[in-house]
């Protein structure tokens, strides 16, 4: 069991082989994640936003030590240090967007995000394998695009400004899809990749999204007229 979790894995352009330092940009570019998860912590507690909040900025920090560690020891363990953060973070958010940018009582919001996490999940089962296969594996990042644009619509239609940098978030997110996308069809040309790329934007658009959290997530509030 433990060997299969320490066997090594290579998916990315960059890396060169099984080595620590093998994908040093890929790693690097996670400090991208961990100052903005700092920031929002600052926003977070300047603005008096509350300990829900709080803990999404924290869980970006998290995101960032979790990547790093796949992007170092990239091995069948690490991985999930990699996944499970990202998928805590879009659960929770979401989440966040019932309870604080629509203001849902505890029961509406379950109903609402299971039924929501059903639908994404039956659609991104149903994308088929070849492509899958040519998004590099791309369209298991589907359900959290859908999450920013159906509840950044909502959000926005209910009057709360939060909504649109949900939206602007999800409009990220596609342009740091696509990175990730092509880094094996770059490799060719561009040894490096576009992994790193993907890094960066999506710590800006997790950015965005904590600035969302930090000023329009505090309990009560309505996000219109700042």
């Amino acid at each position: 069991m433990w060997q299969t979790f320490l066997t090594p894995i290579d998916l990315y352009c960059e890396r060169t082989g099984p080595e620590f330092w093998a994908e040093p940009v890929n790693a690097l570019t996670n400090l991208a994640f961990i100052a903005a998860g700092l920031w929002g912590v600052r926003e977070v507690r300047r603005r008096g936003t509350g300990t829900f909040a709080e803990v999404l900025a924290w869980w970006v920090v998290a995101i960032g030590i979790g990547s790093a560690l796949f992007h170092t020891f990239a091995n069948h363990g690490t991985v999930w240090a990699d996944v499970l953060p990202i998928a805590g973070f879009t659960l929770a958010y979401t989440l966040f967007n019932l309870r604080r940018f629509l203001g849902m009582k505890w029961g509406k919001a379950i109903v609402v995000f299971v039924a929501f996490y059903a639908v994404a999940g039956l659609i991104t089962f149903a994308v088929p394998d070849w492509l899958r296969q040519a998004s590099n594996g791309t369209t298991g990042y589907l359900p959290p695009f859908l999450a920013l644009a159906f509840f950044g619509a909502w959000v926005a239609a209910s009057g709360n400004r939060a909504g649109w940098y949900n939206l602007a978030g999800s409009a990220i997110f596609v342009v740091s899809v696509i990175c990730r996308m092509i880094d094996p069809l770059v490799c060719g040309s561009f040894p490096l990749g576009t992994h790193f790329l993907w890094h960066i934007l999506n710590a800006v658009m997790l950015g965005v999204l904590l600035a969302a959290t930090a000023r329009f997530g505090k309990a009560g509030f309505k996000g219109i007229g700042e």
